[in-house]
Order: C-alpha cells, then sequence, then structure tokens
C-alpha cells in the first residue's frame, strides 16, 4: 500500500465536481480544496477531511480512501445546501473517475450528516464517501 494514489483520487473527484453542470448551477465556481481568503460564497463545497487504509489484495496494492466533501451555506434552512449535496452524490457516487496514478476500483456514497453552524444561522451538509484504489 502507497499513500502516493491521494492525490490522484483528490485531483480526479475535485475535477469531476467542478466540471458537474448541476453542481454549477447550485453554488456556481464555488467548489474548494482550500477555502480562499476573504469572504466567502453563500453557498459551496468543500472538499475536508480523508482517512486511507490499507486494502492490499492478491492484485496487487491498494488503498480504501474514507473522505469527506462538505456542503457549506450561511442561510437558514437546508433546502440549497441538500439539493447541492444531493448533486454533489449524484456525480461522486459509483463514478468512474480517471485518475493519474493507479486506478480506482470502486467509488460510494457512505453516509451523511446535516447540522446548523454559526448559532444556527448556516446550515452544513458532511458527506462521507469510500473510494477503494489500487496502485498497479
Amino acid at each position: 500500500m502507497s499513500y502516493a494514489v491521494s492525490a490522484a483520487l483528490q485531483s480526479a473527484v475535485f475535477a469531476a465536481i467542478s466540471a458537474d453542470p448541476v453542481v454549477a448551477a447550485s453554488v456556481g465556481s464555488a467548489v474548494y480544496d482550500a477555502l480562499p481568503s476573504g469572504t466567502l460564497p453563500g453557498l459551496y463545497v468543500s472538499l475536508g477531511p480523508e482517512d486511507v487504509r490499507v486494502e492490499d489484495d492478491k492484485t496487487g496494492s491498494g488503498s480504501a480512501h474514507r473522505f469527506v466533501i462538505s456542503v457549506v451555506t450561511d442561510v437558514p434552512g437546508f433546502r440549497a445546501a441538500k439539493e447541492a449535496a444531493g448533486a454533489v452524490s449524484d456525480v461522486l457516487h459509483e463514478a468512474d473517475l480517471t485518475l493519474s496514478r493507479g486506478r480506482l476500483v470502486s467509488l460510494r456514497f457512505v453516509s451523511a450528516r446535516a447540522y446548523q453552524i454559526d448559532k444556527s444561522a448556516g446550515r452544513r451538509i458532511d458527506l462521507t464517501f469510500r473510494a477503494r484504489v489500487g496502485d498497479n
């Protein structure tokens, strides 16, 4: 197992979300790998934490990546955030992404957590996905 495929997976996930027209209809170009300085838009998507574990098998070296994609809004109510989160989930669940290193074996939606932020003024939805990658 190697962590080396992680950057390739992250780049492919970011590109897929950023290029999707339904996501763009919800958040425009506000898809971030790292939050920009200054004022953030009222609704955006952000790549979040990742946990990686070895999943080598008889076919070769591999790893399982659990990662979070967050949808954040500064408005009360979940509707806009849930629509954007649904679009992100549609893009990634069972996606066939091409990686610059290694290969994507599977990519699946695992769970979501929706909650209030900023003293209940805003909303956040954390989507968790699991990717299995091979590096051979």
